[in-house]
Formats: structure tokens, C-alpha cells, sequence
């Protein structure tokens, strides 16, 4: 059942669209896409992730809307322009009364890593959160070991916290350290300029 402490907008997931991503509410109707994006088990090799294999999908997804349900998460299946399920995301840690949220638990397909994919997610999130929850915050965290998420996150124009030792666990079971990144509201503008002004890069060197 849905968190009765989180407004209504809180606990609903928003369809998110531009050019070249669309985020849609993840649903059961998305676990063969979400296997074919996971094809391979490259993402789920590397240890300091949270990325399911692909054999696993259907159980991935049913965790995720029973934390939905729990109203602990709004989670997102990211399509690419074609339609196509290439990754997944998600906003956690509902904070409705200060408000903030966070960001994460996002894995893409191998093909559309570092394109103009991830930098309009990021952007539709982002305008999202700011402009229509109204945050004052929003939250990125990662492993420690994850240095190409920690520099994506830093590429963002977010400011790194701090790190969290010990403060969860990887999917083997180790000790995880987790480094924190947040954007603020009055940095919330300048952020917004320079994904827009990254997107319009990928737009001019698309062929």
C-alpha cells in the first residue's frame, strides 16, 4: 500500500519525455524488455553494482514494485527514442517534508551509456524533483569502487558530501562505502544549463 505520509504526487511515478529518453512508470509489461537490455550479464559483472542479471529480471522487477508499494521508491524503465527498454532508474529516499529525494539504482545498456540518453534522464529527473515536487535537495550515492559513477554524478554539477563508511553492502555481501553527492536549489539553474548545454553537444555530434 502507498506511504499515507507522502502526498499524492510522491506517490505517483510521472511519465518523463524529450527527444531522446522516455521514462515510463516500470511495470511487469517491462520485464522482457528490461531482460534484453540486461543481455550479456556485463552490467551485473561488476561486483561494486546493484544490476541485476538478465535471468533475474522478473524477480528485479517484482522487488522494485514491492517497494513501490511500500511507497519506499518511484521507479522508471528508460526507453530510448525507438521505444526500446535500454535501463532502468529510479527516485528513493522520499523525503516529502523537507522535501528530497534521491537518485539512483540506474544502469543503462552498454550502447546508450554516454550518450544523449543518460544526459536527458538525468535532465528529466532533475526538472522533475526541482520543479514539480519542489525539492530543496536531491541526493546521489554510490559505491566508493564505482569511480566511473562518481565521475558521471561530479560531471552533473553535483558536490560531493562526504563518504559513508561502511554504510551498506555490495550485492556479494562486502562492506560498502558510499560516497555522497547532492545538488541544491540555488544550484538547481546553473546544473539545468549545463545539461542542456551537454544534450544540445550530443544533439551537434549525433551523425
Amino acid at each position: 500500500m502507498a506511504n499515507p505520509s507522502l502526498p499524492a504526487a510522491w506517490q505517483q511515478v510521472p511519465v518523463l519525455s524529450g527527444r531522446h529518453a522516455r521514462l515510463e512508470p516500470m511495470s511487469r509489461d517491462h520485464v522482457d524488455g528490461l531482460r534484453a537490455a540486461l543481455a550479456g550479464d556485463a552490467l551485473a559483472a561488476l561486483w561494486f553494482t546493484q544490476v541485476p542479471k538478465a535471468a533475474d529480471a522478473e524477480a528485479y522487477v517484482e522487488a522494485v514494485l514491492a517497494a513501490q508499494a511500500d511507497g519506499r521508491v518511484l521507479p522508471f524503465v528508460v526507453c530510448d527514442s525507438a521505444g526500446r527498454v535500454v535501463g532502468s532508474t529510479r527516485y528513493y529516499g522520499l523525503e516529502a517534508d523537507v522535501p528530497k529525494l534521491s537518485i539512483g539504482y540506474t544502469w543503462y545498456a552498454p550502447e546508450v551509456q554516454r550518450t544523449g540518453v543518460n544526459t536527458e534522464t538525468k535532465l528529466l529527473l532533475l526538472t522533475y524533483a526541482f520543479e514539480t515536487l519542489g525539492c530543496i535537495s536531491v541526493v546521489f550515492e554510490t559505491s566508493w569502487f564505482n569511480q566511473r559513477s562518481r565521475t558521471a554524478i561530479a560531471r552533473l554539477g553535483a558536490k560531493q558530501d562526504g563518504v559513508l563508511r561502511n554504510h551498506k553492502r555490495h550485492a556479494d555481501g562486502s562492506p560498502r562505502d558510499t560516497v555522497v553527492f547532492s545538488i541544491i536549489d540555488s544550484e538547481w539553474p546553473a546544473v539545468k544549463r549545463n545539461l542542456q548545454a551537454r544534450l544540445a553537444q550530443h544533439e551537434q555530434d549525433s551523425p
